[in-house]
């Protein structure tokens, strides 16, 4: 109905698990990662948990492409059955030849295992997928367990992936099922998108069907996330709604007004009035995993820095009505940030250079309110009149204490800026000790009262002593606790990886291990360093990965990613990046 008004070359939102669609986030391809690390290494389990609608399924199919061509795939997607009927689809699945009418499961079982060992003389491996697997009973657990018993004298003969929701984890954790748990050779909890991946993911299905991009106003891509908490069947189903209601009202984008009406009618329990309260429910989703979302920190879309020889500037009170949610996805353009005036039209996709006038007229904005001249305005005040500007000056200075620069009129956005000076972003969720542990200089994302963001710089914090907090072109020294009425755990940092690749595993060679292995050295001791190939990542190698990662409160998986090779940087006595524990130069 609303294709032909919008130019669009099909539904970009449809919830039918269309291959044209696939987007995968940093978190999905992180996950992805894991899995095929768990199937190649030739052991039992591979675990997949997510809430509903976090895109699962689109996981196990971009995972099934990647698989080699020499990989037998059996899918199980209604696992209500019992232990006879999941042997027997096996076998059919995988033209297992058994006597007609038997009714027994050890003939089954028998035919599946000289199957397995036939396949496997021939250099074929076979892979099970059983998604929805809460679902099975304990005895049908039981059998899947059995099923990795067969087996040769090297390796398994099946491996299996359990796809399911968080209940998996709950069930997996009985007692009674301890033996198959202990099984597991690789898991990964996804969780939801957070707002800079939503953005991201919205735009990219609208390209995919020639549509513009930027149909959707950047306080509305915010409202969809918040609405949806980053689920992307719920996303589907909100923009859906929302492109519907705009083509109704006659209008070629869709703004917050719309998304607000269109969740009240999708979603239930909605409540569009109060953005901060849509908010929570998802808070708990968002905790913790390998790829931890957090909520998008500042202006990674589009956010311009005034130049650094410009006198500081603080910025006049916004209307929290009209506030823009920024965008924190390197894929994205430039979108608005949370702070613009009421009123104001929403910043720019890339090719417009309005962006960085509206950088300049807040970097021009008067350095001080009336009345506020020779007294500190209090903290909750400050962080009231927090806005546009002020998130600017808060990247700058992060930028800064990384010695980069950021180009104030640049069409990318920070993280891609950071790339092409060979940093990273990281967006992360935890609390302060988690940010303590990375030691680096960090932006956190404070949600006011009204559900607007603010973004302040914990540029340096003292062993001993507060952390010193940039509000704007303020520095104030606060006790951590002064900030948890506003803090909920979502920050981002930048990182210089040290190693040519961003993402070690079993199997890597090259300087990358060796360098690998030299910071370990200093942690664990010079054994690390003793191998018959330095240049290798073998097993003893990820063993002491896993000692390492558990140490530092990481995942220990034994995969050096982001996090991992932070830490090791950290180590590394030729490391000269900024630290939160370091003296002001």
């Amino acid at each position: 109905m609303y294709r032909q008004h919008f130019g669009l070359q099909g539904k970009p939102f449809s919830i039918a698990p269309d291959p044209r669609f696939l987007y995968l986030s940093e978190r999905h391809r992180e996950a992805l990662a894991h899995l095929l690390f768990g199937l190649g290494e030739g052991g039992g389990f591979v675990q997949l948990t997510g809430e509903v609608g976090t895109g699962k399924t689109t996981l196990c199919r971009a995972l099934l492409e990647q698989l080699p061509d020499e990989v037998d795939v059996v899918l199980v997607f209604n696992p209500r059955v019992d232990a006879f009927e999941l042997v027997k689809g096996i076998c059919d699945e995988l033209g297992v030849a058994y006597p007609p009418g038997t009714h027994r499961l050890k003939v089954l079982v028998d035919a599946l295992n000289a199957h397995l060992i036939a396949a496997h003389a021939r250099g074929r491996r076979t892979v099970l997928i059983i998604d929805e697997a809460q679902n099975l009973d304990r005895d049908v657990l039981e059998q899947v367990r059995l099923l990795t018993n067969l087996e040769t004298a090297e390796e398994k003969l099946l491996q299996i992936l359990l796809i399911g929701q968080p209940e998996l984890k709950t069930l997996l954790a009985r007692d009674d099922l301890r033996q198959l748990e202990q099984r597991i050779t690789a898991r990964y909890h996804l969780d939801p998108l957070g707002p800079e991946e939503t953005r991201a993911y919205v735009r990219h299905r609208l390209r995919v069907c020639q549509g513009d991009v930027d149909l959707f106003t950047p306080r509305a891509l915010d409202l969809v996330h918040r609405y949806s908490g980053g689920i992307p069947r719920l996303i589907n189903v909100l923009c859906d709604r929302a492109l519907l209601g705009a083509y109704v009202e006659d209008k070629r984008r869709v703004d917050a007004a719309i998304v607000r009406r269109a969740a009240a009618e999708v979603l239930p329990g909605a409540r569009p009035s109060s953005a901060a309260s849509a908010r929570r429910p998802w808070r708990a989703w968002l905790a913790g995993g390998i790829g931890a979302a957090a909520v998008g920190l500042a202006v990674l879309g589009g956010g311009y820095l005034r130049p650094s020889g410009q006198p500081a500037a603080s910025r006049p009170a916004v209307s929290a009505a009209g506030t823009e949610r920024p965008e924190a996805a390197p894929p994205a353009g430039p979108a608005a940030v949370a702070g613009t005036p009421r009123g104001a039209r929403p910043a720019p996709g890339p090719a417009a250079p309005a962006h960085g006038e509206r950088a300049r007229a807040a970097a021009a904005a008067p350095a001080t309110r009336a009345g506020d001249a020779g007294r500190e305005v209090p903290l909750a005040e400050r962080i009231r009149r927090l806005d546009y500007g002020d998130t600017l000056a808060a990247w700058q200075r992060l930028f800064r204490r990384w010695g980069a620069r950021f180009v104030l009129d640049s069409p990318q956005s920070p993280c891609e800026q950071a790339r092409a000076q060979g940093l990273r972003c990281l967006v992360l969720r935890g609390n302060w000790h988690r940010l303590r542990a990375f030691d680096r200089p960090a932006l956190l994302d404070l949600v006011r009262a009204d559900g607007t963001h603010a973004r302040v710089l914990i540029s340096r914090w003292p062993a001993r002593g507060q952390p010193e907090v940039v509000l704007g072109t303020e520095h104030r020294r606060l006790p951590p606790e002064a900030l948890e009425r506003w803090w909920f755990g979502d920050f981002v940092l930048l990182w210089r990886p040290r190693t040519q690749r961003d993402l070690l595993r079993p199997g890597d060679h090259g300087r990358d291990v060796l360098w690998v292995r030299r910071q370990l050295a200093r942690a664990l001791g010079t054994e690390v360093l003793e191998a018959p190939d330095p240049l290798r990542f073998d097993a003893r190698l990820s063993a002491a990965v896993r000692r390492f990662q558990a140490a530092g409160g990481l995942h220990p998986d034994g995969i050096i990613g982001a996090q991992t090779l932070i830490r090791l940087n950290s180590l590394d006595p030729d490391f000269t990046g900024p630290r939160l524990d370091a003296p002001e130069t």
